[in-house]
């Protein structure tokens, strides 16, 4: 809460917490965030947990959790958005490459991105009316620090070979998630992106 408080001093924002497993909170975080901002033209979800490893090694808690925080949770915000959103708002879900290939060796992470694509095209076509666009950006091999953690646990994600030689910065999944809040993908929706430096489609 501290890093968020901060950084909402710097920027015309608000910081809000909320425990995105339960959905009175994800309701409450979103009517936080309308009257605290005078309303929502723009949604960025951007949260998940992977639990679990192999099929062997999940639990059903695993499963239920990881589903609970990475899918369930954005159901949840844009049922409780969507009334408060001006016409041509825009909805972001922030998947993975892990919901377009295998990859992670966690079953309930790979299948929870995966579920993100087909609540976006329900969330767009409901929009659409209203010129309310939805779409997916699905990030490879991102170079943060989870990213560094999910190496230690797992140091063959280092050497996956990225077409492009290198992983990529949070910067640059950043401007593709700005892209699509912004009129200039005034006509995408329901859609997809990876930016993943090839990895999805070229090896």
């Amino acid at each position: 809460m501290a890093k968020a408080e901060s950084t909402a001093e710097e920027r015309l924002a608000i910081a809000i917490t909320a425990d995105v497993s339960d959905a009175d909170r994800c309701a409450s975080a979103v009517e936080s965030a309308v009257a605290g901002l005078g309303g929502l033209d723009g949604l960025v979800l951007n949260v998940g947990v992977g639990m679990g490893r192999r099929l062997s090694e999940t639990t059903v808690e695993d499963w239920d959790t990881t589903f609970a925080v990475n899918v369930r949770s954005h159901f949840l915000v844009c049922r409780a958005a969507m009334p408060s959103l001006a016409e041509r708002s825009s909805i972001v879900f922030i998947s993975s490459v892990a919901g377009l290939k295998p990859g992670s060796q966690i079953p309930a992470y790979d299948a929870s991105k995966a579920a993100l694509a087909g609540l976006c095209r329900h969330v767009a076509l409901e929009g659409a009316r209203r010129q309310i666009r939805a779409n997916v950006v699905a990030p490879g091999l991102i170079d943060t620090p989870l990213g560094r953690v999910a190496s230690m646990g797992r140091p063959s994600r280092e050497r996956t070979p990225v077409p492009m030689g290198r992983q990529g910065t949070a910067w640059e999944v950043a401007e593709a998630v700005v892209w699509l809040l912004s009129d200039a993908a005034s006509y995408v929706t329901g859609q997809v992106l990876a930016v993943d430096g090839g990895l999805s489609t070229l090896i």
